[in-house]
């Protein structure tokens, strides 16, 4: 289905009520695969935060149950650019204050979104009985989603290490200034090296066109392969430099939702639906239980 086919079938489906393929339905069909896909950057400013967003949006919109983790630590800010005011954070859920639902907002298309606030960086040193706290209350989660996305924080920090280590698909977004890209190698390289991970998508943000997207991923690509060795690269899309953006941002709206048919937008559905399509390698890996797993190190 080409792209304006899928903006009318979005619009006579109504809010996210189905699957743009398919036609309407009352719920998203059971996901037999979960996905948890972690957003890094080598350096902050690249627009991170609201591909996150609004690449959720395009899932929520394609019939998928998306839960975004705000993994940002300190810096924290998935809820202000959905125009959201969280009373609780995770760190409420690991004093036994709040349950997870009770600290979970919810955003447009029914997006769970999961503020970590402070409480992040602890998420590495917990004890065990705060780690099986936060397992049950994972799993006693009436309907589980879809996807997972991860926001991290920019950079090479210990806990945005641990996020890309325990998710299954990782995606780096790079813009086409030198030190985007820079930066984007030194992520790849040392979770590559230290830690054996493999497999990236690139998503380029802020370009004019397709062109000057593909150029940036062949130059980050070509780095990679001449000093890494062994690694998949896999472009996965691009968003343009797009007015529409900014404007959302200063509305605490996500871009989707007030200008669906923009060209950035227009992108953002694109690479959602080439998300859910792409392959992961390593199939239980994928699950959300086993990420909790991994990350807390149980």
């Amino acid at each position: 289905m080409n792209q304006a086919a899928t903006l009318k079938k979005w619009k006579e489906n109504g809010s996210g009520t189905g699957r743009l393929r398919n036609g309407p339905v009352t719920a998203s069909a059971p996901s037999t695969n979960p996905r948890v896909m972690c957003f890094s950057s080598g350096k902050g400013g690249v627009g991170k935060t609201s591909m996150v967003t609004n690449i959720g949006l395009a899932m929520a919109k394609l019939g998928k149950k998306v839960m975004i983790l705000d993994a940002d630590m300190g810096l924290a800010n998935v809820d202000v650019i959905l125009g959201l005011s969280p009373r609780y954070t995770i760190k409420h859920l690991f004093s036994g204050e709040k349950t997870l639902d009770e600290i979970m907002v919810r955003g447009p298309e029914g997006i769970q979104i999961l503020p970590s606030g402070s409480g992040v960086p602890e998420l590495v040193n917990l004890s065990e009985g705060e780690k099986l706290t936060l397992l049950s209350e994972m799993e006693s989660v009436e309907s589980p989603p879809d996807v997972m996305l991860i926001d991290t924080a920019a950079g090479i920090a210990d806990n945005v290490l641990y996020f890309n280590i325990a998710a299954m698909q990782r995606v780096v977004v790079v813009t086409p200034e030198p030190t985007s890209i820079t930066d984007a190698y030194a992520l790849i390289k040392v979770l590559s090296a230290r830690h054996q991970v493999k497999d990236f998508m690139i998503l380029v943000n802020w370009v004019k066109n397709e062109q000057e997207a593909r150029k940036v991923y062949k130059q980050l690509a070509a780095v990679a392969d001449r000093f890494l060795g062994l690694l998949r690269l896999v472009y996965i899309g691009y968003v343009p430099r797009d007015p529409s953006i900014s404007r959302a941002v200063r509305q605490q709206k996500p871009a989707l939702e007030l200008y669906p048919e923009s060209k950035a937008c227009v992108q953002f559905v694109k690479v959602a639906e080439k998300m859910l399509e792409s392959e992961i390698s390593n199939g239980d890996d994928g699950n959300i239980k086993f990420f909790w797993k991994q990350l807390l190190g149980i």
